[in-house]
């Protein structure tokens, strides 16, 4: 895959997260499009395919683990021409963490990100929106997804039942749960995969934007997850969005954190004159 690029243009990457495609990205990209900026919003591997048509299937998806999915977009990041502004929603957000870690993006914009190794809050309403995946470790190869209950109150409890109904059949699709126990647990495991160097310097601006009623990644967690990068001169910031939910992405208002999270990392890989990979 190689950009359209040719004059410096920035290639925007949007990186979806689970139990969603990258249809949950439909009015970034549109939006992202119309102002001139080269927009890409690739699938993780075995999640191709239109949500429908993995509702009914979605066998591909099996066995997936976390650490396919950043490889697969690393990939796709080195084979960019021109800068790269990486964004990602929930566990898309661990994603963009991780690939600024090997030192790829020239920023990166993390949305209700789901935690890397480190992070210690557990909030009981992240508890409970996981846990008709992790209440039986005989989950852990599973392709599991959630009810239009589970689903509005672990991502859509701002909206009435209508409207997450709505969201619901146009986003949903089962997920790994391998990668949802690779990111719960990673705290016991010393090879976790969601291991992230906190003091790198040479690593491009970071910030964490998180939604101020989200049930599965409460602001707490996101704080949490900035501080850790205290420890490194280069730039992390945080930004809370008052009385939105883990849809944030697609919830009225949206246009509102686009144009926040563009503007922001534009303006710092430019400061910054970040390296442009």
């Amino acid at each position: 895959m190689t950009s359209s690029n040719a004059h410096g243009t920035p290639t925007v990457v949007l990186i979806h997260g689970l139990w969603v495609t990258p249809r949950s990205w439909e009015h970034w990209v549109a939006h992202y499009t119309s102002q001139g900026l080269d927009v890409l919003a690739p699938a993780w591997p075995g999640v191709e395919g239109e949500v429908e048509d993995l509702r009914l299937d979605a066998s591909s998806m099996a066995g997936i683990g976390l650490e396919d999915v950043v490889s697969h977009y690393e990939a796709v990041v080195r084979n960019l021409e021109g800068p790269v502004i990486l964004v990602g929603h929930s566990f898309g957000g661990t994603v963009v963490q991780l690939l600024l870690d090997r030192g790829l993006g020239a920023a990166g914009v993390v949305i209700d990100s789901a935690a890397v190794k480190g992070v210690l809050p557990l909030q009981l309403s992240t508890l409970r929106s996981t846990w008709p995946v992790l209440r039986s470790p005989a989950n852990r190869d599973k392709v599991l997804g959630l009810t239009p209950r589970q689903f509005r109150y672990a991502f859509a409890n701002t909206l009435d039942e209508k409207e997450s109904l709505a969201a619901y059949d146009r986003y949903h699709v089962p997920g790994s749960a391998r990668v949802l126990f690779q990111g719960a647990f990673a705290n016991f495991n010393p090879r976790a995969v969601t291991r992230v160097d906190f003091r790198r310097d040479r690593r491009a601006p970071l910030l964490f934007i998180a939604g101020g009623e989200d049930h599965i990644v409460p602001p707490k967690v996101n704080r949490a997850n900035a501080r850790l990068y205290e420890k490194s001169a280069a730039v992390t910031e945080y930004r809370e969005f008052p009385g939105r939910s883990h849809l944030t992405i697609g919830e009225e208002g949206w246009q509102e954190v686009a144009d926040y999270a563009m503007d922001w990392a534009l303006n710092r890989a430019l400061l910054l004159k970040t390296p442009l990979t």
